[in-house]
């Protein structure tokens, strides 16, 4: 019955765009990130390396047909999933996670839109703008090359996203790139 109603298509869904996020924060936790490159080791710049992991995989799956996608989708809502259950376990009162929650989707999509907008134009200098403005923001400025080494990775992880077949994708597997060779 479950099939016939499309709930167990629906779970499986739910369930490869968690495998997908999970690549996706298992990347973003890279320690190079944050020790070589600078990135901001603090629940912001934890975030915005998340999205820019995210972001990625993202842009892979919206390239292909169905269930490309549905799959972006499902990765996407697997995300702030874990962020409305992250801002729980941090303390935060249910009367304003929804608020956080959406504040957090909202600079997501425009941050994703800048960096989409710079990488489709080939704007190197665009995308390293938009990864110093958002990576860093409130906080220090990055250090010398930072950017541009943040911009390299995000470039070579687009690739080595490319190259994978779909039919890995659509199984919830995806591979990227030790943070230190993208950044080379």
């Amino acid at each position: 019955m479950a099939g016939f109603l499309g709930l167990g298509r629906r779970a499986r869904r739910e369930r490869i765009g968690f495998s997908l996020y999970t690549a996706a924060v298992t990347a973003a936790r890279d320690p190079y990130l944050f020790t070589a490159v600078g990135a901001p080791d603090t629940l912001d710049g934890r975030f915005d390396v998340i999205g820019v992991y995210a972001f990625l995989a993202i842009q892979r799956l919206k390239r292909e047909p169905e269930p490309g996608p549905e799959l972006a989708q499902a990765l996407f809502d697997a995300m702030f999933s874990d962020m409305d259950i992250n801002l729980r376990e941090l303390g935060v009162g249910d009367m304003v996670v929804g608020k956080r929650v959406r504040a957090m989707w909202e600079a997501f999509h425009g941050r994703a839109l800048a960096y989409a907008t710079a990488m489709e134009a080939g704007d190197i200098p665009a995308l390293e703008a938009a990864l110093a403005r958002n990576i860093w923001r409130g906080g220090s400025p990055p250090s010398d090359g930072a950017a541009a080494a943040l911009a390299r990775l995000v470039l070579a992880q687009e690739a080595f996203l490319t190259a994978q077949p779909m039919d890995r994708l659509r199984n919830g597997e995806i591979k990227f790139l030790p943070a230190q060779d993208a950044c080379a």
